[in-house]
This record gives C-alpha cells, structure tokens and sequence, in this order.
C-alpha cells in the first residue's frame, strides 16, 4: 500500500463525474541535480536500485511507474522538469483518471470528502476493496470567488496557489477596478499577484498604464508584456519560481492562454482570435493544470476562463492590503471607528478634499469593504447552516443505531 501522508499527485482537471491526475512536481528541482541525485524519487517505485536510476538518463515525473530505463531512456520527451523548445513543447505528464464519489466528491485525509478544485494534492489510499482510492490532501491556499447566483457558497477556482498572474488588457484600455479587485483575491488566497498588461505593443502609453496599476496595486510587481513580440516574456518567466503553482486570472480576450503559450514555449492551451468590441471569446472553457518549463526545473501553470464578474470574496485584511495606501490614511483618524462620513478629524475626507485621494479609488475601497463584510456575516451564516446540517445528520445515525441494535428499547 502507498504512503497516505505525502501527496504524489495534483489535480489536473475536474469534470462533473472524474478528475484527472498528473504527478507532483518536487518543488525547485533541476534535471541536472535530480540526474545526480542517488536516492530513488517519487517518479519512480519504491526500492529501484541507484545504478538503474544513473542508467536512465532524464528521469522525471512525465513517465509511469514500472517504466523501464531502457524504454525511459529510448523515449525523446522531454520530462515537465525539463525546459523544451518552442517547436516541440512541454511533455504531457502521464495522467490518470479517477472516479468522483456520489455528489461530485473525494474523501480527505482530514475532515469530510470535499469537491476536488484544480490545483488539489491527492495521496494514494488504497484499501483491500478499493485499489484506485486516493484522499484529497489539505489545501495551503485558495483562490475563490463568489457564486455566480451569490448563494452562500463560493467556487474555489484554483487550490494550492503561490503566485496569481492578474492579466489586463491594455488595449481597449485596462479597467482599474477589475485589477483591484482581482488583486484582492489573490491577496485573500494568501498568494503573491503579479500584474501582467498584455497587448504591450498595440500601444504607446504603455509605461503610463503601468503607473496607474502600480498605484491601484501598491506593492505589486506590474510588468507590460506581448506574447507578439516577446517583450516582458523573458523578464516574467524569471519572476516564476520551480515548484511553484501559478494562476492566471483575467477577463476574456486578455490574451490569458496567448501569454500561458508564450511562457511555454508551445501551445498548451488553444486561443482564439479577438472580437471586433476587443472583448474577445472564452476560449478556455475550462481549468487546467499544465506544466511550465523554466530555466531551472518546473512550475504548474493554471489557465482559468474569462472572468465576466468578478464576486468577491474576502477578508477586510486582504482589501487592506490591494488598498494600503488608503488604510495608512485611514489610520490617521482621530477616531479609531470612523465612518469616512463627516466625523470630525476625518484624514481620509481630507485626502479626498485636497486632493491625494482620488474619489475613484475611495468609491472602489469602500465597495470593497462593504462586500467583504457582507461576504463574513453570510459565511458565518454559511457555517452556522453546516454545523446544524451536520448534527441532524449525526443524531438521525445515532437514532438508527439504536433502533437496529435495540438499545434504544425499554
């Protein structure tokens, strides 16, 4: 049986009756490092021998267990730890699909089974009855938005994030807002954003843009970029670590899957051409975990459909930071509760008077506030409903134990 404590797999892709698995990358290793590395890994099963390993001369996770050297080594793919050339591409991974329980669910190695997310470590768990059985294992992160009917649950769209790549447009011009509320998510899934204004060279006002962002998203590494003509590419794929999980997030006809190619160096994910309006069409129709070549090692790469609304969910912290410029001011305050709304020794009305506090981005940080908040009063209701759901459940168990075991008689 396998180890259930390290996790050996990441979730590629769900779909409504199965999820697709891919091996794990180990964070940050070279090909070279793992070619000289004598202890057997997690791509290969468990007792291969140190000479079989320098026999085969790319090991990585892109091959089955059981896989001969000798086939391994008469295999010309190159493994996702190893960058490809443009021409030939990432190698796919070898995949495997299992089987989602009643409900659209996986078991846990801790608490109760839980929709998959792209992104999600999973352990091998095989038991006598099920061999194919594996448990999520718990997340590091999410990366969640509203509902789209803004019921009480929220759609995780990636798990297990390090870095979220906030895509905008630069031509039509970016939309601010939708940057810093992007932004906010990623803060809140307690990921680092970077924001990426594709289409650099159908412009010329592009360093201008990249002013205005790096204001509305202090703190953030704001790069122009086009997959066109190259620009940026280089200088982003350097920002991205081996071994990290990377999300791109951004409105339709960004150019999300052109820029996801162009830090391939293949086609990974179909594009599409652009609308006349520049809105452009969902060509990604769906979440994927994808492996991204670097300079030394591998990262996992998720490519997300176009986001039409963006609902969000978060905390007041995670605005605090998209918005620390207005939070510093707020401090000032002469009253810790101020309301922003005519109190006396207000500093943020000062701002807006004198100018330093442009109102756009007031109206977008208290917006912002009020959707949070809203967003903590309706999970704690959110909450509030499961606990009782779960005693229910536990109490009409208890009830039918009882009645089958006739303690419950008199």
């Amino acid at each position: 049986m396998s180890d259930p404590v390290s996790p050996r797999w990441r979730v590629a892709r769900v779909d409504r009756t199965r999820v697709v698995l891919v091996p794990d990358l180990p964070d940050g290793v070279d090909p070279a490092e793992r070619a000289a590395s004598p202890e057997p890994g997690p791509d290969l099963p468990d007792g291969v021998d140190p000479a079989e390993r320098a026999a085969s001369p790319e090991p990585g996770p892109d091959l089955p267990d059981g896989v001969d050297p000798a086939e391994r080594a008469a295999s010309p793919e190159p493994g996702p730890t190893t960058p490809a050339s443009p021409a030939s591409g990432p190698a796919a991974p070898a995949r495997r699909t299992v089987a989602l329980r009643p409900g659209g669910v996986l078991g846990a190695v801790v608490g109760e089974p839980q929709a998959p997310a792209v992104g999600d470590r999973v352990v091998e768990a095989p038991t006598a009855t099920d061999a194919e059985r594996v448990l999520l294992a718990p997340r590091t992160s999410e990366l969640v938005r509203d509902s789209a009917d803004r019921s009480a649950s929220f759609q995780v769209l990636a798990a297990n994030v390090d870095v979220v790549l906030v895509v905008e447009h630069l031509d039509p011009e970016p939309k601010i807002g939708r940057l810093e509320r992007l932004g906010t998510l990623a803060w809140n899934a307690g990921a680092t954003p970077l924001a990426v204004l594709t289409k650099a060279d159908l412009v010329t006002d592009a360093t201008d843009w990249v002013a205005d962002v790096e204001a509305a998203l202090p703190g953030v590494t704001v790069l122009p970029v086009s997959a066109t003509t190259g620009e940026g590419v280089d200088a982003l794929r350097d920002l991205l670590e081996p071994g990290t999980t990377v999300v791109v997030v951004g409105p339709s006809g960004a150019g999300k899957s052109t820029l996801v190619n162009a830090l391939a160096g293949a086609e990974v994910m179909a594009t599409g051409e652009r609308r006349g309006d520049g809105k452009g069409r969902h060509t990604t129709t769906h979440r994927e975990l994808v492996p991204l070549p670097l300079p030394r090692g591998a990262a996992w790469l998720v490519d997300t459909p176009g986001l039409r609304t963006i609902g969000l969910v978060a905390s007041e912290d995670s605005v605090a930071s998209t918005f620390s410029d207005v939070a510093a001011i707020a401090e000032r305050c002469r009253f810790g509760d101020c309301a922003h709304d005519g109190e006396p020794g207000c500093a943020v009305q000062a701002a807006l008077a004198d100018g330093s506090l442009p109102q756009r981005r007031y109206d977008s940080w208290q917006t912002q506030l009020r959707e949070a908040r809203y967003a903590a009063r309706r999970n704690d209701a959110r909450l509030a409903a499961q606990e009782s759901a779960q005693w229910r459940r536990r109490t009409m168990q208890m009830r039918e134990y009882l009645k089958v075991s006739g303690k419950g008689r008199h």
